[in-house]
């Protein structure tokens, strides 16, 4: 069976996995997140150590902005200092081997696509729903990028003309649906608000029921624009959905198209704490454009 090369770098840790085409996992180093040239070092050390004769490609996921086409990292915000890496250059010239870079978004959307909750659909959108908000999008089977490579930047489009502040804009849905967003409520950090509403927390509770009601008009315009068979989304949502579901499905009632809502499911990542190592996984398999 053929296997690949995965690297996953955030802005905290990063990750060097070893994984076949089914999108199995056969070996992974994790490290810190420290500066570039250390991190860089660090990625060199572990692939080294982890690739194999049956090797036959090596995929980087990583924030944005980036280039995937020329393989170069662009100064992403939770990178200081990553500013003009050509990663896949310094990885092919190392390992010998073809490598591919794609915005951490949208490798999740072709992760979940292949392997997770959007298996067999041909329409579906991926939101991250982490730290930040972004969004990939496949399109008739295949990943959309837009004109040059910005498909997808939800949160950055205005909800409320003044607000919480995310992606550089006050009232952006970033500022309201994501980590960095619900913490501005100044009540704690999401893991912290979803702990105190599920003990009952009125606080809590009504922070949750107001991100409901904001995902849901994210998604209303999502589907009525779109119409994607499926809406997957990660991290916060995939721990905290129970908590926004009956806001967001009020909302959805209400403002979506009735054929084009009764078509789309809305479901967690179905792959967990390890969406981010298939997701550099299935950048190493080629991404069909």
């Amino acid at each position: 069976m053929r296997e690949y090369i995965g690297i996953d770098i955030g802005g905290t840790k990063c990750a060097v996995v070893r994984g076949d085409e089914s999108g199995g996992i056969l070996e992974k180093r994790s490290f810190p997140t420290t500066d570039r040239a250390n991190t860089l070092e660090q990625i060199f050390e572990h692939t080294g150590q982890i690739i194999t004769d049956r090797t036959k490609a090596i995929g980087i996921s990583c924030g944005g902005p980036l280039d995937s086409k020329t393989g170069v990292i662009l100064g992403p915000p939770n990178l200081p200092g990553w500013d003009y890496v050509p990663v896949t250059e310094y990885l092919t010239e190392r390992f010998h081997l073809p490598a591919y870079l794609e915005n951490d978004a949208n490798a999740c959307a072709v992760a979940e696509w292949r392997f997770g909750a959007g298996k067999g659909c041909e329409n579906l959108i991926f939101l991250t729903f982490g730290t930040g908000l972004g969004a990939g999008l496949i399109l008739d089977g295949k990943l959309y990028r837009g004109a040059c490579g910005m498909a997808g930047e939800v949160g950055h489009v205005r909800l409320f003309p003044e607000g919480h502040t995310g992606y550089g804009k006050a009232g952006s849905y970033e500022g309201y649906c994501s980590g960095g967003g619900i913490a501005q409520y100044g009540l704690g950090s999401a893991r912290e608000l979803a702990d105190k509403a599920r003990a009952g927390d009125p606080r809590a509770l009504a922070v949750w029921e107001q991100t409901g009601r904001n995902l849901g008009r994210l998604l209303a315009i999502l589907m009525d624009i779109l119409n994607p068979d499926v809406i997957v989304i990660g991290s916060i949502y995939a721990r905290a959905g129970d908590l926004m579901q009956e806001a967001c499905e009020q909302i959805l009632a209400a403002e979506v198209l009735e054929p084009s809502l009764r078509a789309c499911r809305v479901v967690p990542a179905l792959l967990g704490e390890s969406l981010g190592d298939v997701a550099a996984l299935s950048v190493a398999m080629g991404i069909r454009e």
